[in-house]
């Protein structure tokens, strides 16, 4: 049962990962689009944090992708 409790919080707190990277990669879209619309370059601290913000939801996707191959070979659970 220990393992089963450390599991669930694993992924407890991988779920909030993913959902912090992805509200902010979605808020930097958002401004990314106001720029666009507006006719202005975006600036390149602001273009820089999106790479960030891509890069960061990718780790979160390859750690979710790893977690669901431990669940099927049956090494979780």
């Amino acid at each position: 049962m220990d393992k089963r409790k450390t599991w669930r919080n694993e992924e407890q707190q991988l779920i909030e990962r993913w959902h912090a990277a992805a509200t902010r990669q979605q808020a930097l879209q958002v401004q990314l689009v106001r720029h666009a619309d507006a006719g202005e370059n975006a600036s390149e601290a602001l273009l820089q944090e999106a790479v960030r913000a891509r890069a960061d939801m990718e780790v979160v996707r390859r750690e979710v992708a790893r977690m669901k191959v431990q669940f099927y070979s049956g090494k979780r659970y």
